[in-house]
């Protein structure tokens, strides 16, 4: 049986998908040279969220607590070399990025669909 915390992590990252396509779709609609840049933040934070789900989730072992407040401190530490890493290698790369854009982009990718599916799982519960 899946586990409710992999359950929801599995629902904030398909709704930050849906954002980020959302966001993506919208810069080709408005301002197609910003769209690389949004795509590249919103990829980035899609990318080590689902790295960080994937680590805490596998094997999960819920009376082990000890255990699992360690995995969830090296997941954070992994998930932030992984976002360093990614936005060196996008600059790197990409010589035209809008470096506030990509990270507004990551940012509104992070934050929103986490406040919109928590909003809507406590709507649920009432």
């Amino acid at each position: 049986m899946q586990q409710p915390g992999a359950i929801q992590a599995k629902k904030i990252i398909q709704a930050q998908i849906a954002f980020g396509l959302l966001i993506i779709i919208v810069a080709f609609l408005l301002r197609s040279d910003l769209a690389l840049s949004i795509g590249t933040g919103a990829g980035i934070c899609i990318i080590a969220n689902a790295l960080l789900a994937a680590w805490m989730f596998r094997d999960y072992r819920a009376q082990k607590i000890s255990h699992l407040a360690a995995r969830f401190y090296w997941g954070e530490a992994i998930k932030i070399a992984v976002i360093l890493g990614l936005f060196a290698l996008a600059v790197v790369v990409f010589t035209n990025l809008n470096l506030p854009v990509m990270l507004g982009a990551y940012f509104s990718t992070q934050v929103i669909p986490t406040v919109i599916a928590a909003q809507f799982g406590s709507q649920n519960q009432m």
